[in-house]
């Protein structure tokens, strides 16, 4: 089964970036590399902060777009907990998502 993966990173300038991919491994190394996203390119890419695996395009999509609607204090929450995230934007929604941190995959 396929895995969509929204995903927020840590830029050098101290931003938050956040984004959905497929292949959560590939994207941040294209990341790094300042490829295929203007918004690393301009202020680099410093870590993966957390991800958010599912099973569904959709579900990655609209994750994605939630949490580009909150501050950078929620995003910041989110971070350090994320099952505030999990159980806000889930509610509902019948979709099992998998919370990841960088020590899962190796980048």
């Amino acid at each position: 089964m396929k895995k969509f993966y929204t995903y927020i990173i840590r830029c050098k300038n101290n931003t938050l970036y956040t984004g959905y991919t497929t292949d959560i491994v590939r994207r941040m190394n294209e990341h790094k590399k300042g490829i295929n996203c203007k918004y690393t390119k301009n202020y680099g890419f410093n870590n993966l902060e957390i991800f958010f695996e599912s099973n569904s395009k959709s579900t990655a999509m609209k994750l994605e777009c939630y949490i580009k609607k909150l501050t950078r204090l929620k995003k910041i929450q989110i971070i350090q907990s994320p099952e505030i995230l999990v159980n806000n934007f889930l509610k509902d929604k019948g979709e099992n998502i998998r919370v990841g941190k960088i020590d899962y995959i190796d980048i």
